[in-house]
């Protein structure tokens, strides 16, 4: 028997499940409150998938509020928290839109359904904003290479990712491959995406005009994903592992190319009153942010949807979280139009309700009323906690624990042979095994990808205005000081921006972290989001938007807390971009900034000792400025031909980098004052490496003087070296005066050997 309003009232005291659909009792008492009496059971599945932490944010409202709160004065934002995603003003009328989001717990219980679906759900939402998606970046966190969960759930996860923006067409240009015991049983899969649009075309999600009707849009609607993301990202794993696999939504990247096209139209068209993708939470999520963001009241004929499965019950059909979906807010004159243009493109589209000033979302069922309350409650106004939280008991221990005391590489064989092991540690060694599984370059508008510091993307092939977007974040840092790991997080992302020539312009971010319930999580959180809104406010550039996903833990043990930052740059000609590989022999290559003895968290620490202990590297915001100023402005004036930021694995690490990107070697040296060990491997921020023209030196060195930005000559590109020191004829190396010479054979086979070895 249908549950319908009327069988609620008249049966007050029927026993609902709603602990099972993820409420607390005090929260059901909530709904009973909202509605007067006890809700139906259509009612408790909306209310139970929009309050979820996943989709209400909930435990984190009180925190994320600071980015509005400290939001910098700055007039490149068009549109900011609380859509689908931002929108920022990158010149010549054209605007950008981008956004990152998790999908860890679907990808740990079906790695590719789940990676996939990561991806389709961040592109709709940048579509829901009428832009066209460009690019998708994949920000990734697993257990140790060689661990089973992560044999078990990256191939998929990877081929999830590929798979899914492969079938797109859109070019994957950047991202992370992080390992860490933490991770173990908890994957992180955080999807990016990135639109454009003229300023003209930004649209948003509201259901507006009374008499408007309410259209869904795409694929069926199935069994599949049913509590999906909004409630199985909402709760803690058991230690017995994965248990929820039919919660998993299931993709159709096809489908979403052709949904993608049809929307872009009927957008472009103007036959678009509103319009909303359907992610988490589903319809659910769909009609009530419609319906509150409008004229505040909606009708729904719930038996209109067009299904997979007829066996669906209305509960069902209210939580699924199948893919591939929209809805739009259509006048009545423009229903023709915009059911043909869904025909042209193989799009179904169905009338599902109607927009009116009742203040009041109702849903029939056959011709019975079985949902009645205010879209508000739903979407917005759902519960706030403020949760306890308090500094870890072991915090204070952690941080005195300093990699001091850890055994350092002193002559010259240690420092070569701690070289190529680091250049072979996972989080270090190349990522090509990943990579090569996505397309970087389709659509031809990619000018930089992995495995250069941020990918880049023409935008307007008239005047070669791109863009560039960097994701960055070290979880150890955040360990061992949440307020300052958020804030290295966002450097890094920002001098990985500007490195590119671009001048970075916004930030968007994925929190993940813990359970929120635990007072020692909340206070990690609580600490990074302070330290990401304060940086913001620092560096000058506005959040937009992001996600947070709490509950990344199994049992009692959560992951470290990952808050990825990512940045996003303009640039006015990406023919000026400066890319990683140094070039022609000559060329003479500075190292940018301070370089201090700074190991807590560091990569050497991690890989070579097992370490984790100390404080982070110091954070120095007006440095980190200062720094993108000087990488921009060289780039822009010609006076560099390469950059690399300096960061994991420490200035050794970027050398490496760019002389295996190039294929050429060079001959450095150890600046004065500085010992080789802490010049190779120290982690400060606010550093980056360029290769710079001779006749370029001197303007270059004088603006770095005139700016007090300090600027160290360690080195020249020199192909000839090897026979120099002994080696064949042409033969490429890296020469470390008075300390050691490796070839860059040597070196490539350490780097490139680490993935293939453990995964085939």
């Amino acid at each position: 028997m249908i549950d319908t309003v009327t069988h609620a009232i008249e049966d007050p005291d029927h026993v609902q499940p709603f602990a099972e659909l993820g409420l607390k009792p005090d929260e059901y008492q909530r709904i009973r409150d909202i509605l007067d009496r006890r809700p139906t059971s259509s009612e408790l599945a909306m209310y139970s998938v929009m309050w979820s932490e996943h989709c209400s944010y909930k435990s984190s409202k009180v925190h994320l509020r600071q980015f509005g709160e400290k939001k910098p004065e700055t007039d490149v934002l068009l549109v900011g928290i609380g859509e689908n995603a931002g929108v920022v003003d990158i010149g010549d009328g054209w605007a950008v839109t981008f956004k990152v989001e998790s999908h860890n717990h679907p990808s740990y219980v079906e790695p590719y359904q789940g990676a996939a679906t990561g991806v389709g759900g961040i592109v709709r939402d940048i579509l829901s904003m009428g832009a066209r998606p460009l690019a998708v970046m994949d920000p990734l966190r697993f257990g140790p290479l060689d661990a089973p969960d992560t044999r078990r759930v990256l191939p998929g996860i990877v081929a999830g990712v590929g798979g899914y923006g492969n079938c797109l067409g859109l070019p994957n240009i950047g991202g992370e491959v992080v390992f860490d015991p933490t991770y173990v049983g908890n994957p992180l899969v955080n999807a990016l995406c990135v639109g454009a649009m003229r300023h003209e075309d930004i649209h948003l999600a509201s259901a507006k005009g009374v008499g408007n009707l309410v259209v869904l849009y795409g694929a069926r609607t199935g069994g599949d994903g049913i509590g999906g993301v909004s409630v199985l990202a909402s709760e803690t794993f058991d230690e017995g592992g994965p248990t929820k696999r039919p919660s998993v939504q299931v993709g159709d990247p096809f489908m979403e190319k052709l949904l993608i096209e049809a929307t872009l139209e009927v957008l472009h068209s103007g036959l678009v009153e509103g319009i909303q993708d359907l992610g988490g939470a589903g319809i659910s999520c769909a009609t009530s942010e419609l319906a509150s963001n409008g004229e505040g009241g909606m009708h729904v004929w719930l038996d209109h949807v067009l299904l997979r499965d007829p066996t669906l019950t209305p509960e069902e059909i209210l939580m699924s979280e199948s893919q591939e979906r929209m809805c739009a807010i259509v006048r009545p004159d423009n229903l023709e139009a915009f059911l043909a243009l869904c025909g042209k493109w193989d799009v179904e589209a169905v009338v599902i309700g109607e927009v009116n000033d009742s203040g009041r979302l109702t849903v029939d069922w056959h011709g019975e009323r079985i949902v009645d309350v205010p879209p508000r409650t739903v979407a917005h106004e759902g519960p706030v906690y403020d949760r306890p939280y308090h500094r870890p008991s072991w915090q204070d221990a952690l941080q005195a624990d300093g990699p001091d005391r850890l055994p350092r590489p002193s002559t010259p064989d240690e420092l070569r042979a701690t070289l190529l092991t680091m250049a072979a540690a996972p989080n270090l060694a190349s990522k090509s095994w990943v990579t090569s599984q996505y397309d970087r370059y389709v659509l031809g508008n990619t000018v930089l990808a992995q495995p250069e510091d941020a990918g880049m993307i023409r935008i307007d092939e008239e005047t070669g205005r791109g863009i560039a977007v960097s994701t960055d974040c070290n979880g150890r840092f955040a360990k061992l000081d949440p307020y300052a790991g958020a804030q290295l997080a966002l450097a890094e992302s920002y001098r990985n921006v500007a490195a590119s020539g671009a001048i970075p312009l916004a930030v968007t971010n994925c929190l993940n972290f813990g359970s929120p319930e635990d007072p020692e999580v909340m206070w990690q959180f609580a600490q990074a989001t302070t330290g990401l809104a304060d940086g913001c406010l620092e560096l000058g550039i506005p959040v937009t938007g992001g996600n947070v996903s709490f509950y990344n833990q199994t049992g009692d043990t959560a992951i470290l807390p990952t808050p990825v930052v990512g940045v996003l740059g303009v640039i006015d000609d990406v023919d000026r971009r400066t890319p990683m590989a140094w070039g022609p022999d000559g060329e003479l290559i500075y190292l940018l900034g301070d370089t201090r003895d700074e190991f807590g968290g560091s990569e050497w620490a991690h890989h070579v000792h097992g370490h984790l202990g100390g404080l982070p590297p110091m954070v120095d915001l007006q440095r980190e400025r200062l720094l993108g100023e000087i990488l921009v402005a060289g780039s822009r004036d010609g006076m560099l031909t390469a950059a690399h930021d300096v960061s994991d694995g420490g200035v050794a690490q970027s050398l490496v980098e760019m002389a295996l990107r190039a294929g050429i070697g060079a001959r450095c040296w150890v600046p004065d004052g500085l010992d080789p060990f802490t010049f190779l491997f120290s982690e400060s921020t606010g550093r980056a490496v360029v290769v710079v023209p001779r006749s370029e030196e001197l303007r270059f060195t004088e603006m770095c003087a005139a700016r007090q930005l300090p600027a160290h000559r360690v080195g020249v590109v020199d192909s000839g070296l090897g026979a120099d020191a002994g080696y064949p004829a042409g033969t490429q190396v890296l020469q470390f005066s008075d300390q050691f010479t490796v070839t860059l054979d040597e070196v490539r086979d350490a780097h490139e050997r680490t993935l293939p070895a453990i995964l085939g």
